[in-house]
């Protein structure tokens, strides 16, 4: 986990590089997912709110959506994950990012966890 980033309750993390975040899932999240066979990425140009579903990973246990831990627009996608879906399960929260999306509101950020807190949160979920 890197101090850097923030995390939703659902799992996802966040970078944050002036108006731009860099959205994935964690490593807590794709350990629970297991080999991840599939990335379903949103379309580059659309506009999400908070919590809207986004995108969607399938591993070979389950699919699960994604929520935008932001509100935003898509300004690009990781398109490495097409052809190489397993780079969310060997780096999660370096290689294996999802999108990036234009902030909205900067002040959503103060509904993430530091890394801290979500380790706590992660350690009680078990």
């Amino acid at each position: 986990m890197s101090s850097d980033l923030r995390y939703s309750e659902e799992h996802e993390w966040v970078l944050v590089d002036g108006d731009i975040a860099t959205v994935g899932i964690s490593d807590f999240a794709q350990q629970q997912l297991g080999d991840v066979v599939f990335i379903e990425l949103p379309d580059i140009g659309r506009t999400v709110a908070l919590g809207g579903e986004i995108a969607v990973v399938e591993s070979v246990k389950a699919a699960s959506e994604i929520y935008a831990p932001l509100s935003g627009e898509i300004v690009e996608v990781n398109d490495v994950l097409a052809d190489e879906p397993a780079k969310v399960n060997e780096s999660p929260e370096v290689d294996g990012w999802l999108f990036k999306m234009r902030l909205n509101d900067a002040a959503e950020l103060g509904k993430l966890m530091n890394a801290a807190a979500y380790k706590t949160f992660t350690d009680e979920q078990g």
